[in-house]
């Protein structure tokens, strides 16, 4: 059966991923995004991959300025649920800017339940993320592991985790499920969609990438002394097309299923591999997709990164037959595919 979804931040990185997945699958979805780190490029590119229409309602969220147009657009548009991506997401600009990232995320977040409280469409997945769990658990990370973030990034996440669990509490027509991210990397097959950041990117990969195509002289490795087996920090990749995939899944579990995981009508769910890779590694595999050499240097450590953090993902795997089926080297091939078609991310158009 087909659904009519909000998916917030619909024009980036992953949510133009979700929404391909969605429409091709025959959802049909209302794009709200308010372009700060994406492109409306990347809408016109999700219809040309799907034959179908992504309608995009250009607001912020976070700005009470735009509430009223929201719950406006939301309630006419007579949604059965939401995906919420929409948020500032980068570790290193939370440490500088903590207000910011508080008042953006939660108040972005609390003007989406208030529009689909009034729509009455109270299914939500929500974009949390392992910036959660912080360094506390020994690796592969559960579900039910401590959570600590080390940083205003990953805390907004928790909070607003926190947050959707008291609202469903109160009110049981709520099901919620927060899908904690490990790194979601790569690109669609087509190469018409992929990560474009705005600026210097924060992430590893899309680093790597432009580095690659020439944009940038080489890959800064922030730290060689961490507890691990070359020193560079380890992580979970996932392929965002997998990651994709698991959103659909959990819209698809929260419409036959009431979660009840310790807190009423909300579950907590990883979406990642199961395998670390770190800094050097990612580098090398890279270095292979692309046939060229990727300079790089070591530099200080970033304050609020962990050692290392993996997945365990069995719980996907039992509530929502969800596993990743892309390789380190899909990920990486795909990545390239996208940044060679694109050397200056959508700009590349103009």
């Amino acid at each position: 059966m087909s659904k009519r979804l909000i998916v917030t931040g619909g024009a980036g990185y992953i949510g133009s991923h979700v929404c391909v997945t969605l429409l091709e699958a025959g959802n049909e979805v209302l794009v709200i995004d308010n372009l700060d780190n994406s492109s409306a490029q990347a809408i016109e590119r999700i219809e040309q991959i799907t034959g179908k229409t992504a309608p995009l309602l250009r607001a912020d969220l976070s700005d009470p300025s735009c509430k009223g147009q929201i719950l406006d657009a939301v309630k006419a548009f007579k949604p059965t649920g939401a995906i919420h991506l929409a948020g500032l997401k980068a570790v290193g600009d939370s440490v500088a800017q903590p207000m910011r990232y508080y008042r953006n995320n939660i108040e972005a977040t609390w003007t989406l339940l208030e529009a689909l409280e009034q729509a009455d469409a109270k299914r939500l997945v929500f974009s949390s993320s392992a910036t959660v769990y912080g360094d506390l658990n020994q690796n592969p990370v559960q579900e039910d592991g401590a959570t600590g973030p080390t940083n205003p990034y990953g805390r907004t996440k928790l909070f607003i985790e926190e947050m959707l669990k008291d609202l469903a509490h109160s009110d049981s027509d709520w099901r919620i499920c927060n899908l904690r991210y490990f790194n979601p990397v790569g690109a669609h097959a087509s190469g018409k969609i992929g990560e474009d950041p705005t600026g210097v990117p924060n992430n590893l990969f899309p680093f790597i990438a432009q580095v690659a195509v020439g944009r940038r002289p080489k890959v800064n490795v922030y730290g060689n002394d961490y507890p691990t087996p070359d020193g560079t920090g380890v992580r979970d990749y996932i392929h965002v097309d997998d990651l994709a995939k698991g959103h659909m899944a959990a819209i698809h579990y929260l419409d036959e299923n009431v979660p009840n995981d310790g807190a009423n009508n909300t579950v907590d769910i990883n979406l990642g591999c199961g395998k670390g890779v770190s800094v050097l590694q990612a580098i090398e595999a890279f270095r292979n997709a692309a046939n060229r050499e990727i300079a790089f240097e070591i530099a200080s450590r970033r304050p609020g990164d962990v050692a290392e953090i993996v997945a365990n993902a069995g719980k996907a795997a039992a509530l929502l037959n969800w596993k990743t089926e892309k390789t380190l080297e899909d990920m990486c091939q795909d990545h390239w595919r996208w940044q060679q078609q694109n050397p200056n991310g959508y700009d590349t158009d103009s």
